[in-house]
């Protein structure tokens, strides 16, 4: 682990509202600035005391096509689209208050985050942001599914997803991948959106989830592509994969320096590389303490 750029926060509060894909609640976010340390705090401010979590892997529970972490009656579900907004600028300390559960699914990507945060401004602070260079390749299998971290030659991390859909005529095969930089993240990631097909969509439905999501509330694909929607760009599904990526890898706390590939991989996949990364992040900070109390007892 080695000491990089200095740590940010944002620069004032800024709040958004919406309602959960879930549980179909109304819900507060507003996000405050932090001190250097801090890191992603989220808070229930609808429950007594206001208990928080740290947005960190280490407090992720399983769940089905979403992103949660609990401390205790701390429940906090689908952080992934807020978590790839704040790690993709760069934002490392911030509290985030959230009137229940669920955090509002919004347009079903992380463009409202984005924008919210645009409009708060950004703090350089004293303390350096820790960081994990990858120096070795890692690679994660589940099924036909799989995951690698590896080297990256320019110091730019790289996120890509390649998706292969097993039922013909809904959502066409795609790719895609990035440098992770805030205006390529802004620009070219935030905008995709959560996608279901439509046979995925009533399955849901079935079990009483999402009644109340619209076919404008995200991509619900048919036959013939888009339901009463259209794509924002031609590879949005991968797009948006890889969004997700992002977002679940933030949950290891510190500013990842690699190659990030997955192939038809979700958020359960994501997490096992995230708690692997997070080990090795552990492993590389106690050498580095390590290095460094040699360094001061030689220099003695």
């Amino acid at each position: 682990m080695k000491l990089s750029r200095n740590q940010h926060s944002i620069a004032s509060s800024c709040r958004l509202s919406g309602r959960g894909y879930w549980t179909a609640k109304e819900v507060d976010v507003v996000m405050h600035p932090a001190p250097v340390n801090t890191g992603i705090t989220l808070v229930r401010s609808d429950l007594p005391g206001q208990p928080s979590c740290p947005a960190h892997v280490s407090q992720r529970t399983d769940a089905q096509l979403r992103t949660n972490v609990a401390c205790g009656s701390a429940e906090f579900e689908m952080i992934e689209h807020l978590m790839a907004a704040l790690y993709a600028m760069e934002i490392d300390n911030c509290v985030v208050e959230i009137s229940g559960k669920e955090l509002p699914g919004l347009d079903g990507s992380s463009k409202p985050y984005i924008d919210a945060l645009a409009g708060a401004g950004l703090v350089i602070q004293a303390g350096e942001r820790r960081r994990l260079v990858i120096d070795q390749v890692i690679t994660l299998h589940e099924g036909s599914s799989w995951i690698s971290a590896s080297p990256v030659p320019t110091g730019v991390s790289h996120f890509g997803y390649q998706l292969v859909f097993d039922q013909e005529g809904e959502i066409s095969n795609q790719c895609y991948g990035f440098p992770c930089t805030p205006t390529r993240f802004s620009r070219d990631v935030a905008p995709a959106r959560t996608f279901v097909t439509e046979s995925q969509a009533k399955s849901l439905h079935a079990r009483g989830v999402a009644k109340h999501v619209s076919y404008q509330d995200l991509l619900v694909f048919g036959d013939d592509g888009p339901i009463e929607n259209e794509v924002r760009f031609k590879n949005e599904c991968a797009r948006h994969k890889a969004l997700d990526l992002v977002g679940d890898l933030a949950l290891v706390g510190v500013e990842l320096v690699g190659k990030f590939i997955s192939y038809r991989g979700g958020h359960r996949l994501n997490g096992r590389m995230a708690k692997a990364l997070h080990e090795l992040a552990t492993l590389s900070r106690s050498r580095d303490q390590v290095s460094s109390f040699c360094d001061r007892r030689r220099a003695a």
